[in-house]
């Protein structure tokens, strides 16, 4: 059976805030800031445990994340050294006869800038998201959905490296990924202009080219 590659993204240096953030949900070997991260997300989902299997023999990656649905499957392996995690990424990508430039574009399916958001609201989304930081009424909130989902992570990543944002909460599975930040308004549109920066990288060599929304 074919293997589709949806998503395929490095990231060189986690963030702090994603790097903690992604530790809190992290069913295996906990990332730390700085850590080079590399996310994959598959078509079959059970097809990933090939894939992880590969990259744990080939290098010495650690494994961070694993989501098997039965659409689609993602994995999130880190390492202090870079070498290691694209290494482990070309090993995928050899197995599967594959390019980087043969996954999915990126496409965003929503974003948003809410401002000064109420008390109610930040009550609400604060009882929903537990594992981020919490939103403060007052506050502008940032939220983006992708497809595919695996591909927000990067776009955290980002975000938190241009703006003087609070990361709430990451969702980089299932059918689309959620991105919520917290901050003023001058920090979401920067933010948001990142988001958008990090996108296009993306789909500058992805295999198909969806109009952004």
């Amino acid at each position: 059976m074919q293997i589709q590659l949806r998503t395929y993204v490095f990231i060189d240096s986690l963030q702090p805030q994603l790097a903690s953030y992604l530790a809190t949900s992290s069913q295996g070997f906990l990332p730390v800031p700085g850590d080079a991260c590399l996310w994959i997300e598959v078509a079959p989902g059970m097809a990933v445990h090939r894939l992880t299997d590969l990259a744990l023999k080939a290098t010495n990656v650690h494994l961070g994340e694993q989501v098997v649905e039965r659409s689609f499957g993602s994995m999130e392996i880190h390492y202090r050294n870079q070498s290691e995690v694209i290494a482990a990424g070309q090993a995928i990508l050899h197995a599967l006869n594959s390019r980087e430039e043969r996954r999915h574009s990126c496409r965003i399916t929503w974003h948003e800038i809410i401002r000064g958001v109420t008390p109610d609201h930040a009550t609400l989304i604060n009882r929903q998201l537990r594992k981020g930081s919490m939103i403060l009424p007052g506050k502008s909130m940032f939220i983006m959905e992708t497809e595919p989902a695996g591909y927000i992570v990067h776009i955290a990543n980002e975000a938190e490296k241009a703006a003087h944002v609070t990361l709430v909460d990451v969702k980089p599975y299932g059918n689309f990924g959620r991105l919520t930040m917290m901050g003023s308004e001058a920090e979401m549109e920067e933010a948001f202009r990142a988001a958008e920066r990090a996108v296009a990288m993306i789909n500058e060599n992805a295999q198909t080219h969806d109009p952004l929304v």
